[in-house]
């Protein structure tokens, strides 16, 4: 027999209520999943991992991970969109930082538990 199954068929009428109650809209459900699949590229959480320690340029960047520099600037632009990092010019230098402490709540959970596995 299947542990993963119920043995009859018998829904929970208020459990199935509270899970429609707390469901989100389509749209922000789609928007949940892109926000993992950025989690999805081991290339850019080391980026957000090396920016959780601070903010860096993408020189910094590039010597930390041992990239190519054009490599990070394509991965920070693809957080950058996802609205994960956020940069900030100083001179000829261009800083990068997690976006809020949203992000950085995410990395640093996700991390945890990867920990306890």
């Amino acid at each position: 027999m299947d542990d993963s199954v119920c043995e009859t068929h018998e829904v929970h009428s208020d459990r199935v209520r509270r899970a429609r109650e707390f469901m989100p809209d389509q749209g922000t459900v789609n928007d949940l999943a892109d926000f993992f699949k950025i989690f999805g590229d081991g290339t850019r959480v080391r980026i957000l991992l090396a920016l959780d320690t601070g903010e860096m340029c993408v020189c910094d960047i590039s010597v930390t991970l041992d990239m190519s520099m054009s490599a990070v600037s394509h991965q920070l632009r693809m957080l950058r969109e996802a609205k994960l990092v956020t940069s900030r010019r100083e001179g000829r230098s261009v800083f990068y930082s997690l976006c809020d402490d949203h992000v950085k709540t995410v990395l640093e959970t996700a991390l945890e538990h990867v920990g306890e596995l």
